[in-house]
C-alpha cells in the first residue's frame, strides 16, 4: 500500500456513492438472512448473487487468496470470518464484511448482528461498537487529524468497559481497497508525528472500523491464517462504513436505510 493519500474528485466520490449503495444494499442482505439454521455459507452465495447482480465485483473474493466474497465471523471471531458449513445459531452474534467494486471503485462496510435472543451483555456490545463508529467519525472534518477519530472510538469504548482491537485498522479507499492512510481505531501510544497522522482534508475517503471485544484486546489468528478471534474467548464485534471527508459533515458511502 502506497504512502500517497489519493484526493478524490466530485466524479470519484460520485462513482464511490454507486459503490457504496451496493456494498449497503449487501451488508442489508446479509443481516436479513441471519437465522437459526442458515450456513455462512448460504449468506456468502446471497451476498455474492447480489452484488453480482447489481454489476458489480465481490471485492474479497481472491483478495490475497481470501476464498468467499464475504467475511463472516461468529461471537468470539473478531474479522476475516470463512464461509463454510458452520450454521447459525440462535444467541450468535454475527459479523458481516462486504466489499464491493463497481466502476473501478470500491465500497467496505461491516455490521454485527443478533441472531433470535441474544444476551443483554451481547446487545449492549453491539450498540457499543456501532455507535463507536459515530463518536469517531464526529472529528471525521477539516482540521481534525486521524487520531483524533481514533481518540474519541477508543474514549467511547473503554467507557463503556470494553476493548478496541489494536492490530487492525481501518484504511484508505478507493480505486484500491486498502489505500493509505492507515485509520487506528485507538489513539497513539507515542507520538508519531504529522506525516503519520495526517490532518483531514476534502476528498479523503477512508473506512472508519471499530472492531470490538468484550474482555482484553488481544487477538489470535486461526491456522486457516484468516479468522481473528479474541485470545480471551469473549464476544466480539465490528462496525464499518466507508465515509467521504467534505467541506462540511462526513458523507457515509455505505449506509444502508435499515441499519
Amino acid at each position: 500500500m502506497s504512502d500517497c493519500i489519493y484526493i478524490k474528485s466530485p466524479r470519484e466520490i460520485e462513482l464511490m456513492r454507486q459503490a457504496g449503495k451496493v456494498t449497503a444494499g449487501a451488508r442489508s442482505i446479509a443481516r436479513q438472512a441471519i437465522t437459526a439454521g442458515v450456513s455462512t455459507k448460504q449468506i456468502d452465495k446471497l451476498v455474492h448473487d447480489y452484488i453480482v447482480k447489481s454489476g458489480a465485483i465481490p471485492t474479497f473474493l481472491g483478495y490475497d487468496g481470501f476464498p468467499a466474497s464475504t467475511c463472516i465471523s461468529i461471537n468470539e471471531e473478531v474479522i476475516h470470518g470463512i464461509p463454510g458449513k458452520r450454521t447459525v445459531k440462535n444467541g450468535d452474534i454475527v459479523s458481516i464484511d462486504v466489499g464491493a467494486t463497481l466502476n473501478g471503485f470500491v465500497g467496505d462496510c461491516a455490521g454485527t448482528y443478533p441472531c433470535g435472543e441474544v444476551t443483554e451483555d451481547a446487545k449492549k456490545l453491539i450498540e457499543v461498537t456501532r455507535q463507536s463508529f459515530f463518536e469517531g467519525i464526529k472529528f471525521a472534518k477539516l482540521g481534525y487529524r486521524l487520531s483524533d477519530i481514533g481518540a474519541a472510538i477508543q474514549d467511547y469504548v473503554e467507557s463503556h468497559g470494553y476493548s478496541v482491537v489494536r492490530d487492525f485498522v481501518g484504511h484508505g479507499v478507493g480505486r484500491e481497497m486498502h489505500e493509505a492512510p492507515e485509520v487506528p481505531n485507538f489513539k497513539p501510544d507515542r507520538k508519531i508525528g504529522h506525516r503519520g497522522d495526517p490532518r483531514l482534508q476534502a476528498g479523503m475517503t477512508i473506512a472508519v472500523e471499530p472492531m470490538v471485544i468484550m474482555g482484553d484486546w488481544e487477538i489470535d489468528v486461526l491456522e486457516n491464517d484468516w479468522t481473528v478471534v479474541s485470545s480471551d474467548g469473549t464476544l466480539a464485534a465490528h462496525y464499518e462504513n466507508t465515509i467521504a471527508i467534505t467541506d462540511g459533515e462526513p458523507e457515509i458511502l455505505t449506509m444502508a436505510d435499515d441499519i
